[in-house]
């Protein structure tokens, strides 16, 4: 299956649950489908959801280049590009 197929049946699932939450329950299969297609990208970024608060609120997401994970600098999320 591929990322977007994946993505899709995972938001199906949740909504016939009739258990989730309007909006965070699907955050969940949002940052692996992100994350599926951040892969691709260059550089490769991943994406975090439900930052700390830097400032001006609370950032839904931020995107992270991969190459900081492998070291012990991770930016702080003030320095990524966010999405809210």
């Amino acid at each position: 299956m591929n990322p977007l197929e994946t993505y899709l049946k995972e938001l199906s699932e949740i909504r016939a649950s009739g258990a989730g939450v309007k909006e965070t329950s699907y955050y969940g299969p949002l940052a692996l489908f992100l994350n599926e297609i951040g892969k691709t990208l260059k550089p490769k970024v991943k994406c975090i959801i439900n930052l700390q608060n830097v400032g001006p609120g609370c950032p839904t997401a931020a995107f992270l280049p991969r190459s900081s994970f492998r070291n012990s600098r991770t930016p702080r999320p003030s320095q990524c590009q966010t999405q809210t």
